[in-house]
């Protein structure tokens, strides 16, 4: 991928998948330099590891995996750079505007409880989020599509537990 003639091609997958960088940039970035940073980042990775692509699977599998990586890394680069960690968990609600305070409120809940999962779930979580296959969860993060499946079960269980402890009496 990384020729001239592939250039206007990547820059197009690119362009049709943004939404999967944006995503994990609010994920793992908690203000819009950070975000911005890691967007170009994973881009310019993507880039250089165009050859790793296998036609087998899917480019946004592969993508997935790719951004995921960057971003795991980056964020443990802030966290060793930076005295205080990433205290919340970014999720782009452009995309379902909070309709009542109880609803802003559970989103506030649900990025606090995300915030504090380790990094390889809340990959998980995003991804399962996104209505990803358990298969290709497992591509994107590399255990088998079993762990998915039970790790996916726990964490859905540990946010249900979390979310009723906070409920109102």
């Amino acid at each position: 991928m990384n020729t001239t003639a592939n250039r206007d091609e990547f820059l197009h997958l690119i362009e049709q998948n943004k939404g999967i960088i944006i995503k994990i940039c609010n994920s793992y970035c908690r203000n819009v330099d950070d975000r911005q940073d890691l967007a170009q980042e994973m881009i310019y990775q993507l880039w250089k590891s165009g050859n790793s692509f296998n036609q087998e699977y899917k480019f946004t599998t592969w993508m997935y995996r790719v951004a995921l990586n960057v971003a795991i890394s980056f964020y443990r680069k802030q966290r060793q750079q930076r005295e205080q960690p990433i205290n919340e968990w970014h999720i782009n609600i452009e995309e379902a505007p909070a309709e009542s305070p109880e609803k802003e409120r559970n989103i506030s809940l649900l990025q606090e409880f995300i915030s504090q999962m380790k990094e390889l779930d809340k990959a998980m979580i995003l991804l399962w989020s996104e209505s990803r296959s358990y298969k290709e969860i497992s591509e994107i993060v590399g255990i088998t599509e079993t762990n998915v499946a039970t790790r996916i079960s726990r964490l859905k269980l540990k946010l249900k537990q979390q979310f009723s402890q906070h409920q109102k009496p």
